[in-house]
């Protein structure tokens, strides 16, 4: 079991760790989010006690399998990114939140193709593409308008960054595909690339990035149970629909007609 201490940042550092197999995840919240450590640190020792004996739920987080394929390497070759194993190429991540393609600095917009399982479905033409796990829906995907998706979903989020096209909305599609993000022979740019924050790279035209979902899932243990943790964490951190309430019809004065109404100047 890992005992994680601080917020949501230190968790996925504590999941790079691991690129084959996550022991369980029982994660204090000590940062200033929260939304992935569930646990308040106050009575830490009951409630590792109450863990060990047993009573405790688990949240399988899937993880993404992401493979930077240059033009011309062997990995670009391979039929399918389930055939390319970690330990086969050396720029293989496995990323919890998402990956993100952006343009940088670059003053022009980023000109990527999008292909799902082989097929092109699309040209993104923008400030970028994030490709988020369900458990990244609610981080960056959420803020660049992707719908918020229970950890436990099997999906993978595809969400543009200020796309030049109006009707390119997010999108979900089934976990296990593959996705492959080609840089345009033709962009007037690179593009740059960030796997959870960090290992952030330049990919040039016509190199590739190749992603499907992990086999290596994240165990959380949950303070609750799934449903009660993930909904908690979108009304304490997110503040999910905080609004004022709508005042009931019977304390609105109703009116008949315009001569019930009392005008003044």
């Amino acid at each position: 079991m890992i005992i994680c201490l601080g917020g949501d940042g230190t968790l996925l550092y504590a999941s790079n760790f691991f690129q084959t197999n996550v022991p369980p995840v029982m994660a204090f919240n000590m940062g200033s989010l929260g939304f992935l450590t569930p646990f308040p640190f106050d009575n830490f020792k009951e409630q590792v006690t109450n863990v060990l004996e047993g009573h405790a739920d688990l949240t399988l987080r899937y993880r993404l399998k992401c493979v930077v394929c240059k033009s011309g390497s062997e990995s670009h070759k391979v039929s399918h990114i389930k055939h390319i194993n970690n330990s086969d190429s050396k720029q293989s991540y496995l990323v919890l939140n998402e990956v993100v393609v952006d343009r940088a600095q670059s003053p022009y917009l980023s000109n990527v193709d999008l292909f799902v399982e082989g097929k092109l479905v699309t040209s993104v033409q923008g400030d970028g593409l994030i490709i988020s796990t369900p458990t990244g829906s609610t981080a960056y995907a959420v803020s660049a308008g992707a719908s918020m998706v229970h950890p436990s979903v099997p999906a993978i989020i595809l969400c543009p960054i200020c796309p030049h096209s109006l009707s390119f909305r997010p999108v979900i599609v089934p976990a296990g595909v593959e996705i492959k993000i080609r840089v345009a022979e033709n962009a007037r740019s690179s593009v740059w690339l960030s796997f959870d924050g960090r290992n952030r790279q330049e990919l040039m035209q016509g190199d590739c990035l190749r992603i499907t979902t992990a086999q290596y899932p994240v165990p959380s243990i949950c303070a609750r149970d799934q449903i009660d943790d993930w909904f908690a964490g979108l009304a304490g951190c997110l503040h999910w629909n905080v609004r004022q309430q709508q005042k009931p019809l019977s304390s609105i004065p109703s009116t008949t007609s315009l001569d019930s109404v009392e005008l003044s100047n």
